[in-house]
C-alpha cells in the first residue's frame, strides 16, 4: 500500500470523528439548511441528511431542535466575535486602521456567505432566539460596540475631526448591518465590492481625510 493509500486508510471517517467535530459538521449542516428551508421548517431530519449523518448521531449531541438551534447561534457569533477580534488585533495601533480592520471583518470570505446571512437573518428575524442572544450573547455585541466607538474617539481626538463619537460609531455599525441585510433582501443583490464601498462612503463623510469609497488611505 503506497503513502497516499496508508493517510487515507488512516484519515477519520465521519463515523469515526471526534466528538467536537461532529458537532461542527452538524451545526454547519444547520446552517445549510436554515438558508435553504428557513428558521421554522428546519429539522433534526434534514440536518442530519445534510451532514450525511443519522438522525440518531443529532439526537445524541443535540437532544433536541432546540437545543442544535441555540448552539447553531451560539457558533455563529462565537465565529464572527473572533472573526472581528482576530483582524483588529493584526491591525496595528493606527486608528483609522482598526476601524478600516473591524468593519471589513464583516466581509471576510469565511463569515460572508450566502448561508451564513441567511442564517444570521433567519435567527434575527425569529422571536424565540432573540432571549437567547441577549443572554448569552450581548456581551459580545457590547465589546463590539465599546471597541468602535473607542476607535471614533481617537480619530476625533487624535486627529482633529468634529462629531460624537457614539453616534458616529452607531451610524457605521448599522450601515454594516444594513447592508448584510440588503443582501438578504433585495431583488439584486450587489457585490461584495459594491457592499465594501457603500460601508466605506459612511467612514468617508466621518474622516474624509483617512478614507474613500476605495477605502483605508495608505500614509
Amino acid at each position: 500500500m503506497n503513502n497516499a493509500a496508508l493517510a487515507a486508510a488512516d484519515a477519520p471517517t465521519p463515523r469515526k470523528q471526534p466528538r467536537d467535530a461532529r458537532r461542527v459538521q452538524l451545526m454547519e449542516a444547520t446552517i445549510e439548511v436554515i438558508a435553504r428551508q428557513g428558521y421554522s421548517r428546519t429539522t433534526l431530519t434534514e440536518v442530519a441528511r445534510e451532514a450525511g449523518l443519522s438522525h440518531g448521531l443529532v439526537n445524541f449531541h443535540f437532544q433536541s431542535k432546540e437545543n442544535l438551534l441555540v448552539e447553531t447561534l451560539l457558533y455563529l457569533a462565537e465565529e464572527y466575535r473572533l472573526n472581528w477580534t482576530g483582524a483588529l488585533d493584526a491591525a496595528g495601533d493606527d486608528p483609522a486602521a482598526c476601524i478600516h480592520a473591524v468593519l471589513t471583518a464583516d466581509f471576510n470570505a469565511e463569515i460572508y456567505t450566502p448561508s451564513r446571512l441567511s442564517a444570521w437573518c433567519a435567527f434575527w428575524g425569529e422571536a424565540q432566539s432573540r432571549p437567547i442572544y441577549q443572554e448569552r450573547c450581548s456581551g459580545n455585541d457590547d465589546a463590539y460596540i465599546r471597541t468602535l466607538e473607542g476607535l471614533c474617539a481617537r480619530m476625533i481626538a487624535e486627529h482633529g475631526y468634529s462629531g460624537n463619537a457614539e453616534r458616529i460609531a452607531r451610524v457605521l455599525r448599522v450601515t454594516v448591518e444594513g447592508v448584510w441585510l440588503d443582501m438578504m433582501t433585495i431583488s439584486t443583490p450587489y457585490n461584495r465590492d459594491e457592499a465594501l464601498a457603500t460601508v466605506m462612503t459612511s467612514c468617508t463623510a466621518f474622516f474624509p481625510r483617512h478614507f474613500t469609497e476605495a477605502g483605508l488611505i495608505l500614509r
